[in-house]
C-alpha cells in the first residue's frame, strides 16, 4: 500500500496569459512535515488554493490517498481530510476560543436537525463530546486556559496557534499551514515549532507548510520543495537544499 498521502502531478494554472505554476510534482508521505518555499510571488499559495478547491488547476492531478481531487469543491476536498490556515487571521474574533474550535467540530457531528432542537439524549451526549475533544486540541498549543477569553484578546502568537487549532478540528489527514510562523517573535516561532512536531505524532496527520522563516523550516521539514516563477527549482532535504547554488541564487539575488 502506498505511503504517499497527498500526490500532485504535472500541476500547472494559467490566469489569463499568465501561467502562474507550471509542472509542479509533489508527495506528502504519511506523517510528513514538508516545506513549500520560494521568493515572494513564486507561486505557493497559489498552490494551496489549488490543493484546496479555490482554484481548479489548468492542468495536473492532485490525488489524496489516491483518490483524485480534481474539480471537487472546497467543502468536500475539506470533508476528504484536506484542512489549510491562511497568511492573514480569520478567526471568529467576538466568538471565545472554544466556541472557534467548536465551530470546526460541529461539522463532524452525526445528529440530524430535529435531534438538535428537541434536544434529544443523543445532541447532548455528541456536545459534551466536542466540547472534550475541544479541549484536547487547545491543550496541544496550552491554550485550554483561554478556552472562555474572546479570539479577539488573545495576543498574537496565540490567534495564530488557535487559526491551526480549528483546522485540526475538522479532522484532516492533511494540514496546510499557510506562514504560521508570520509575525511572530522568536519565542512564539520556537513554541510553535515544538507544536507542529506535537499536533503530527498526535494526531497522525502529514503537514504541508509555507513560511518565509528559514530557521522553522530548515527546524523541523523533513523534506523541502522550492519553487520560484511557479516552477521546480530544488527538491530534497533540508540539508540539500542549503547547499543548493540555484537556490541561495533565487533568495539572493545573485
Amino acid at each position: 500500500m502506498s505511503n504517499v498521502v497527498l500526490e500532485v502531478r504535472d500541476l500547472g494554472i494559467n490566469f489569463g496569459g499568465l501561467r502562474a505554476v507550471d509542472g509542479l510534482n509533489i508527495d506528502v508521505e504519511k506523517n510528513q512535515l514538508y516545506g513549500l518555499i520560494g521568493p515572494n510571488g513564486a507561486g505557493k499559495t497559489t498552490v494551496f488554493n489549488m490543493l484546496t478547491g479555490v482554484y481548479e488547476p489548468s492542468d495536473g492531478t492532485i490525488k489524496l490517498n489516491g483518490e483524485l481531487l480534481n474539480k471537487k469543491k472546497p467543502h468536500e476536498i475539506a470533508r476528504k481530510g484536506v484542512s489549510r490556515t491562511f497568511q492573514n487571521i480569520r478567526l471568529f474574533k467576538d466568538l471565545t476560543v472554544l466556541e472557534n474550535v467548536l465551530i470546526a467540530l460541529d461539522t463532524q457531528a452525526d445528529y440530524s436537525i430535529l435531534t438538535g432542537i428537541l434536544k434529544m439524549p443523543k445532541f447532548f451526549r455528541q456536545e459534551k463530546e466536542m466540547e472534550e475533544e475541544a479541549m484536547r486540541l487547545l491543550a496541544v498549543f496550552g491554550l485550554d486556559g483561554d478556552a472562555q477569553t474572546l479570539a479577539r484578546n488573545l495576543p498574537y502568537g496565540k490567534q495564530r496557534e488557535l487559526e491551526i487549532v480549528r483546522a485540526l478540528g475538522t479532522h484532516p489527514k492533511l494540514l496546510l499551514l499557510d506562514e504560521p510562523a508570520a509575525g511572530m517573535n522568536p519565542q512564539e516561532t520556537q513554541n510553535l515549532m515544538d507544536a507542529i512536531e506535537t499536533l503530527r505524532n498526535t494526531f497522525d496527520i502529514s503537514v504541508l507548510l509555507i513560511e518565509h522563516d528559514m530557521k522553522l523550516v530548515m527546524g523541523i521539514c523533513e523534506k523541502i520543495t522550492v519553487i520560484n516563477y511557479g516552477t521546480l527549482l530544488a527538491c530534497g532535504t533540508p540539508e540539500e537544499i542549503q547547499k543548493n547554488p540555484q537556490v541561495i541564487k533565487a533568495y539572493l539575488g545573485e
